[in-house]
């Protein structure tokens, strides 16, 4: 389907070389996580959520520092932003904001797709700056302007630390959701044997969707302050909002997502709720 409408520009040995990749990422990481639950089960059976909790934190800050320079690689290739014009404006935003954005890459993610992005990834070291490529190529520099300074809100305000901050509050209450679940779908039978895999991974799945849904509230804040910050900083209604309509046409998106969908899945707001951000600050200055 994403071939039919022309956001792929993958064929198929490409799709299927990514597919075998992130499946075997994704396998690994289950195995590991399936035998750390079961080894935790064996040691503490009442108790186990405890440490199972500080294990998922643990785990979710090592992948967000290692991903950028582990992981993301084996997809595509990063490349620091070159010296020229938009390197230097940039720097000059960053300057303007009086932040250490860390380096700044271009993806080439136009050799998967047409849909464009940029994003803030990574910790310490690892922190890092992302644009899609095709989106450097074919934005207007006033429109790149404001997706770069959307991301620095990111940056400024911490947003990658903070949101494991808030992993580690909701994850023992999580934890301990899935072992009571678990419970109950394994009918009182031990759940440290991989027997009872099965009904872990579905109370996982279940309380993984509610705490989603409800962070989901949180990162759309999140994503609404970044709007204001890069209005804030670019001092540019007009290419905020032309930024807005050109994602929502090159990726396809809803311009006004439904409203059950936009609650439960919903991590920016709305293509409309953003557009009407954007007119709103600027009759405001």
């Amino acid at each position: 389907m994403a071939r039919d409408v022309g956001i792929s520009t993958q064929n198929w040995g490409s799709w299927a070389a990514d597919v075998a990749k992130s499946t075997a990422i994704s396998g690994v990481m289950a195995a590991g996580g399936a035998a750390v639950a079961i080894a935790l089960i064996r040691r503490a059976p009442q108790r186990w959520w405890i440490p199972g909790s500080a294990a998922i934190v643990g785990f979710s800050a090592l992948l967000v520092f290692a991903s950028p320079v582990v992981i993301d690689p084996l997809f595509n290739k990063f490349t620091p932003l070159p010296q020229g014009k938009l390197r230097s404006e940039v720097l000059a935003l960053a300057n303007k904001a009086n932040v250490d954005v860390g380096q700044v890459y271009r993806v080439d993610a136009s050799r998967r797709t047409t849909a464009t992005n940029a994003y803030v990834w990574g910790l310490g070291k690892t922190k890092r700056v992302v644009i899609y490529d095709n989106l450097i190529r074919k934005y207007p520099d006033d429109q790149v302007r404001s997706v770069v300074a959307h991301e620095m809100s990111h940056v400024v305000h911490n947003d990658v630390p903070r949101g494991l901050l808030w992993l580690a509050i909701v994850a023992p209450a999580g934890t301990l959701l899935v072992k009571e679940l678990a419970d109950r779908l394994n009918r009182g039978r031990p759940l440290g044997t991989p027997a009872a895999l099965p009904a872990l991974a579905l109370s996982i799945a279940i309380v993984s969707f509610a705490l989603g849904s409800a962070s989901n509230v949180q990162s759309r804040r999140v994503e609404a302050r970044a709007d204001t910050y890069a209005l804030d900083l670019t001092q540019n209604p007009a290419a905020f909002i032309g930024l807005t309509r050109s994602l929502a046409t090159t990726n396809l998106s809803d311009p006004s997502t439904p409203r059950i969908y936009q609650v439960l899945f919903g991590t920016h707001p709305t293509t409309m709720q953003r557009i009407g951000a954007g007119l709103s600050w600027a009759r405001d200055h």
